[in-house]
């Protein structure tokens, strides 16, 4: 297995944008970044590549271990490397839904998702508990169908670093062709948004084509100003319970539910209860769209 690891190259580069975008942003858009917040994604990132390192071994050795078993063997050969990276990104798309959609993933995820500034510091806001998820397990069919754990490892560093440079305002839209096939600052700040269109939408990595097929897209509309953050906002920049303030949420849910409401807390959306006390993402989309329709009716 070649011992690579694409973003160890990028970081440089990631640096260097970051410092590109302050300048930016000192000159034309001063609330892109706030020193508080800048700090506390910095150290998420720092946070983030220590558990990488300390789970990264553990994740190889199971994809290794699922390799065993595989179906196939796909060598190196270059259309490989053109399937396993448009596959892994697929893989992406669902473990990212899933990060979204069930708790106990959100849990990990929504770190990602808890500045309500939108800049490139804010894509080194990663988690620093996502193997406690097993989201990985998204991958295995790729394992399984003869990808070398090697192979996917390096499309999925490439995933990321691509990723990187979409999380800016200070791109608008890219040429029509691209935005329709791609991942693109535009539909990647719809997926940031706490507005309630712009809810649980855009899961791409790479591809906004798989948004397009599974009805999770929504284009960013110039009538819809984008809000950023999480639907409660943390209100803090302490970097310890910006980590684990959802894990500590479900913990104390499923200590207070009645029993058989126990797992629903982990396996349901984000924002469900049991006695109708919260609101999900599809409450919120389903009680504004009805608003809309309510103020047009008295237009």
């Amino acid at each position: 297995m070649p011992d690579f690891n694409p973003v160890d190259y990028a970081v440089p580069g990631f640096v260097l944008l970051v410092l590109v975008e302050m300048v930016w942003a000192r000159k034309l858009r001063r609330e892109a970044y706030e020193p508080k917040d800048t700090l506390t994604s910095l150290a998420f990132g720092l946070g983030s590549t220590v558990a990488g390192l300390l789970t990264g071994g553990l994740l190889l050795a199971a994809f290794f271990a699922a390799y065993q078993f595989r179906i196939f063997t796909i060598g190196w050969q270059w259309w490989a490397w053109i399937a396993c990276f448009v596959l892994d990104d697929l893989a992406y798309y669902w473990v990212h839904r899933a990060g979204h959609r069930i708790r106990w993933f959100w849990a990990s995820h929504v770190n990602h998702h808890s500045s309500q500034h939108y800049n490139l510091s804010t894509a080194l806001r990663q988690t620093w508990t996502g193997f406690l998820t097993l989201g990985f397990v998204f991958k295995l069919p790729l394992v399984l169908a003869g990808f070398h754990p090697g192979m996917i490892a390096i499309c999925g560093g490439f995933n990321l670093i691509y990723q990187f440079w979409i999380h800016t305002e200070a791109i608008g839209r890219m040429p029509r062709w691209f935005e329709a096939v791609m991942n693109t600052p535009s539909h990647h700040r719809v997926h940031h948004a706490t507005n309630p269109l712009y809810l649980d939408r855009n899961y791409a990595g790479v591809f906004i084509v798989w948004d397009r097929m599974f009805g999770t897209f929504q284009p960013e509309l110039d009538s819809e100003r984008i809000r950023y953050g999480i639907v409660k906002q943390l209100g803090s920049f302490n970097l310890l319970w910006s980590v684990f303030h959802e894990w500590v949420g479900i913990a104390r849910d499923v200590w207070a539910a009645p029993w058989r409401h126990k797992l629903s807390y982990v396996w349901r959306e984000p924002g469900w209860s049991h006695d109708g006390s919260r609101e999900t993402s599809d409450a919120i989309r389903a009680r504004w769209q009805q608003r809309q329709q309510d103020a047009a009716r008295h237009d």
